[in-house]
């Protein structure tokens, strides 16, 4: 067998090595030693192979010659290469592994028994892709090849060709990291975690490479949403790996550990950074469903994403779904400026004014007046701070939205935003007591000099989510998790990114102050209210008219002073209680009285005619009708022994999983099937995927076949079960109706079941081959 090495790199010596340089070098790799799951016979053959090159380069003759050979490999043309013979096998036949080896290649011939040695030796030399590539032969078809005793005993050499194999794919993985690929470091990672549990060796191994995994897959879920929009099924995986994060974790500021690294604050700003990779729609769907845990962080991301959606598209509705979630926060934190702009775009000028009242955000509020100066209200300084805040802190935030301008004019001009607009119900009515006041309002007297928006941006509520800023910003410390004790004051602070990776420039466009004037008054919905009265809600009113003076009554009596008033209370209350505790006494000796008189009759008659019972004698028991003699035992309720997961109740709650998976991933996206046979975290997982393919417009349809083959249950925990199933899968996959590909694939799996409300559903899976 021919192998890629050579005697100087055996014992990792330059050609022109002193004669004590290689005793030196051998005594050195001899003394070296490798992981200690190797066999004797790998360490054996290792070092015959570093004895030999010793041999042949310390006898002078011998390595005259081959330093010839050598020479004559590396530089000189190929058709004139006549390499001297060196090694045990200097005329064997050409082997299946010479196609890898380059002409230009040093290498040497060894006996079959030593493979392992050069394999050690080679993942020593860091040649880890080299070491894959000749051992790919002999684990393609399951190991076999390494069965037959060619390389010496099976029950030795297959271990110790899966361990160097699997070691090599853990340090190019590695490797591949250190390079910033991220998604190749993942792909060399799970093929030799896969190979490891198909053998069913080295845990401890494969336990190094999912903690590497897990530590990597932030920087695979940057590196896939940073891919272009039209590679979509790579940036659904990235999706799909962030959502699987987020379970793990307990949301955005869960306090679960998803093996990942990364704190609660760092989490926070890897989610800011996502963000500008991903589109309103892809983070409309994923917030949304993360603020249903509930999370106060993922409502208020979602809201900016409903808000950005809505005003892009122009589609009202949208921001009407953004107010009702700011009506939730509201009961937490001062969200009443973002409440004002919602209600700005849905045309309830008298909301947003009301809104603009409760706010506690001197700033954005002083900016808002010092720009509506010469007009009744405050709308036309709302308006520009509406306009500037969409466009500086809402729109950058988003991929799909960074080259896009704000116009309020354009907005309200549009045909579906006027229907909508007129459709909504009337402001004062239905909408008036959704508003909850977190705080008292307070006069702000807060005078600005100039109509430039404040230092810190117009915006005190948005987000803010920035990488980069430099204007410091409203803090969020108010803000509380609804599920936790987390601060969100990450979400509005400037953050740096956790992963080095340049952010894409955002757009900042000036809004100037006539064209927001003139868009409100071309495009506000008339109301019932006149300006005039909409302004005196919003500005300040004079001292005078704050309380009306109270009415005096005519002729007025004199008013007793208040020692009077109490003696003539408590003379009135002691009479009357006097008078009541004498009738009270007179009534009760009265029906006493009667009482008496009527039992004394009624006896007296029963004597004479002879009405009386026979007399019980001795102490009776005391029987009373609330509560019995004696006490009643509770009976034991009848259970019926638990049901044990048998093959054949395995492969019918399989049947029932593939058949809810069909329904929820196709052109209905019926997710409810899901909910009766799995369990966290499977249910997270899948019905995220399936609201991720409604979203895109995409679904599928499967035909399935399944197959359990053993089922073991839990002796620790009869309510825990695995089951190993073989399943035949065909899958087609549409997008907008059309079908874009179709796969076969036959899987060996293996699911965790778990009894819950007595019945067995599906915790988890994974694939075995």
């Amino acid at each position: 067998m021919r192998i890629p090495l050579d005697y100087y790199r055996i014992l990792g010596l330059p050609i022109q090595a002193t004669p004590e340089q290689l005793k030196q070098a051998h005594r050195d790799r001899t003394l070296q030693l490798p992981r200690r799951e190797y066999s004797d016979l790998a360490i054996t053959a290792r070092k015959q192979l570093i004895d030999e090159a010793y041999a042949i380069l310390s006898d002078a003759d011998q390595r005259q010659a081959y330093d010839m050979g050598f020479l004559a490999k590396t530089y000189e043309p190929e058709s004139e290469i006549k390499t001297p013979a060196f090694g045990k096998r200097a005329n064997s036949e050409t082997t299946a592994l010479e196609p890898v080896i380059d002409s230009h290649t040093p290498s040497i011939e060894i006996e079959d028994q030593q493979f392992v040695g050069a394999l050690l030796l080679l993942h020593e030399l860091g040649e880890y892709e080299l070491v894959v590539k000749l051992c790919q032969p002999y684990l393609s078809s399951g190991s076999i090849g390494l069965k037959d005793g060619r390389f010496g005993d099976p029950a030795l050499i297959v271990p110790d060709v899966i361990l160097t194999v699997a070691s090599a794919y853990l340090e190019l993985g590695r490797e591949q990291w250190q390079q910033g690929q991220y998604e190749n470091a993942a792909s060399s990672l799970e093929a030799g975690q896969n190979l490891l549990l198909r053998e069913s060796l080295f845990a401890s191994l494969r336990g190094e490479m999912q903690t590497d995994l897990y530590k990597l897959r932030p920087y695979r879920i940057l590196e896939l949403l940073q891919l272009p929009l039209e590679k979509t099924s790579e940036r659904r995986k990235g999706l799909q790996l962030l959502r699987e994060m987020l379970q793990e974790r307990g949301g955005i500021d869960g306090q679960a550990d998803d093996q990942s690294g990364l704190g609660v604050e760092d989490f926070l700003r890897f989610v800011q950074q996502l963000r500008r990779y991903m589109t309103t729609t892809e983070q409309q769907g994923l917030f949304e469903t993360e603020a249903r845990r509930p999370s106060a962080v993922a409502t208020y991301l979602a809201v900016y994403a409903l808000i950005a959606q809505g005003f892009a598209e122009a589609q009202p509705a949208l921001i009407r779904k953004a107010k009702l979630m700011l009506m939730h926060l509201g009961r937490r934190q001062d969200v009443n400026l973002e409440k004002a702009v919602c209600a700005l775009l849905l045309g309830q000028t008298e909301e947003a004014s009301r809104s603009l009242e409760l706010s506690q955000e001197r700033e954005p509020i002083a900016f808002i007046r010092e720009n509506s100066q010469n007009s009744p209200d405050l709308l036309p300084g709302l308006c520009l701070y509406a306009e500037s805040w969409l466009q500086d802190e809402v729109f950058p935030h988003f991929r799909d939205l960074l080259d896009q301008s704000v116009s309020l004019k354009d907005y309200f001009a549009d045909p579906h935003v006027q229907a909508y607009l007129e459709a909504l119900p009337n402001e004062t009515g239905s909408t008036s007591n959704e508003w909850v006041v977190v705080q008292p309002r307070r006069p702000t007297t807060t005078s600005v000099s100039s109509s430039k928006p404040p230092a810190s941006k117009p915006s005190s509520t948005a987000t803010n989510l920035q990488l980069t800023s430099s204007s410091p910003e409203r803090s969020m410390a108010t803000v509380a998790p609804l599920n936790s004790d987390v601060s969100v004051s990450g979400v509005r602070e400037s953050i740096s990114p956790l992963l080095s990776a340049p952010p894409p420039p955002s757009v900042r466009t000036s809004v100037e102050t006539g064209s927001a004037s003139t868009s409100i008054q071309g495009s506000r919905k008339p109301s019932s209210p006149s300006r005039e009265t909409q302004s005196s809600k919003v500005s300040e009113p004079p001292a005078s008219s704050t309380v009306p003076p109270t009415p005096k009554p005519p002729n007025p009596s004199p008013i007793p002073n208040s020692s009077s008033l109490r003696r003539i209370q408590r003379k009135q209350d002691s009479s009357k209680w006097r008078r009541l505790l004498i009738l009270g006494v007179g009534g009760l000796l009265g029906l006493w009285l009667l009482w008496f008189l009527l039992s004394r009759a009624f006896g007296a008659l029963a004597d004479v005619l002879g009405w009386s019972g026979p007399t019980l004698k001795g102490e009776q028991a005391m029987v009373q009708l609330n509560q019995p003699p004696l006490p009643i035992p509770e009976p034991k309720p009848v259970t019926a022994e638990p049901e044990k997961l048998t093959p054949e109740v395995a492969e019918a709650k399989l049947n029932q999983w593939l058949s809810a998976k069909s329904a929820a991933l196709g052109p209905e996206h019926q997710v409810e099937a899901l909910q009766k046979i799995l369990v966290d975290p499977a249910l997270a997982r899948w019905v995220g995927m399936a609201e991720t393919l409604k979203q895109e417009g995409s679904h599928r349809t499967y035909k399935h076949s399944v197959k359990v083959t053993e089922v073991q249950m839990d002796q620790a925990n009869p309510n825990q079960a695995v089951a190993y199933a073989e399943v035949q899968e065909q899958v087609q996959y549409y997008s907008q109706g059309q079908l874009q590909n179709t796969e076969d694939a036959g899987l060996q799996l293996q699911y965790r079941f778990i009894r819950k409300d007595g019945e067995w559903r599906i915790e988890d899976w994974q694939v075995m081959r």
